[in-house]
Formats: structure tokens, sequence, C-alpha cells
């Protein structure tokens, strides 16, 4: 029993310090994305997913981010949506963001946060780097902004967005 106890102690001493890690994960939860603003998840998304290459990109990066958030498949805040497991590049709520990209992207992050969208993204909600193919005949090409290219998923038969 007190083998137990000790194990039940550290247990909660390694959550407690997961959670002081800001967006890092233990046992499979998320700790510390609750304390960054919707905004920071946003600009880091946008930072480090388009190189930092224009506002452009940035706002395409955005876009995406919002087009997820609008879909029940995907998480009900912005923070969840980035944050989310081998969907966005690693690190990219723990990474410090070191350039003057950052300005760029908070300034970009407030327009997405305040409904301005990139009209080429469409209902995309997806997007690898530019130059790079796959050979699945889902993937609709809306967009090459920013290093990436964005896509929409749709029914090769049918052309409905999946």
């Amino acid at each position: 029993m007190a083998r137990l106890g000790r194990l039940a102690i550290q247990v909660t001493a390694l959550a407690v310090l997961a959670s002081n890690l800001g967006g890092c994960s233990f046992l499979g939860i998320n700790f510390g994305m609750a304390q960054m603003s919707e905004k920071e998840c946003m600009m880091r998304a946008m930072y480090f997913e388009s190189n930092r290459s224009s506002s452009e990109g940035m706002l395409a990066v955005g876009t995406v981010v919002m087009n997820r958030l609008n879909d029940p498949r995907y998480p009900k805040n912005v923070c969840g949506v980035v944050g989310q497991k081998n969907q966005f590049a690693q690190g990219v709520l723990t990474k410090p963001m070191t350039d003057s990209g950052a300005v760029l992207a908070a300034q970009v992050a407030d327009q997405v946060l305040r409904g301005a969208r990139h009209p080429g993204v469409q209902n995309a909600q997806h997007f690898h780097t530019a130059g790079m193919r796959f050979p699945y005949n889902n993937m609709y090409y809306v967009l090459e902004a920013g290093g990436n290219e964005f896509y929409e998923k749709r029914d090769p038969r049918t052309g409905r967005l999946l």
C-alpha cells in the first residue's frame, strides 16, 4: 500500500512539473496551452509554418487554423487546433520566436482573430511544404503562399469536400 502511495505522489509531482512546461505533454495530456492566449497560439502557428516569409503566407496559415476551428472534427479553440498532435510543426507551442517575424506574426494574428481570411485558401484545412507531391487523388490544391501549398480534401468521384 505504501508503495502505491509513493507512486501516486511521483506521478502527481511529474504532472505538476509538466504543467509548468508550457505546451508540453505528459502521458498524452497537454499542459500549458491554457496559459497561452489564442493570439499567441495563432502567432506561433503562423510564425513557424510560414517560415516568416510574408504576411500572405502567415494569413494563409491562420486561415487554415480558423477553417479547422469551424469544423466539428477539430478542437474548439485556437490553441487546441495548433497543439493537436502531428498536425503542425514540432515544437510550435514551445520553441522561441527569435526574430522580427514575431512582430509580423502578431499583427497578422490580430487580423485573423478579427475575421481576416486569405481568399485563396477557400475551405482548405491542410497544407504542406511547396514543391512536394503525394500520390493521393483527394488533394485539391487551391493556393501556394509562404512556402506552402494549401489544399482541400475532396472525394475524387464527386468533388465534394471530405
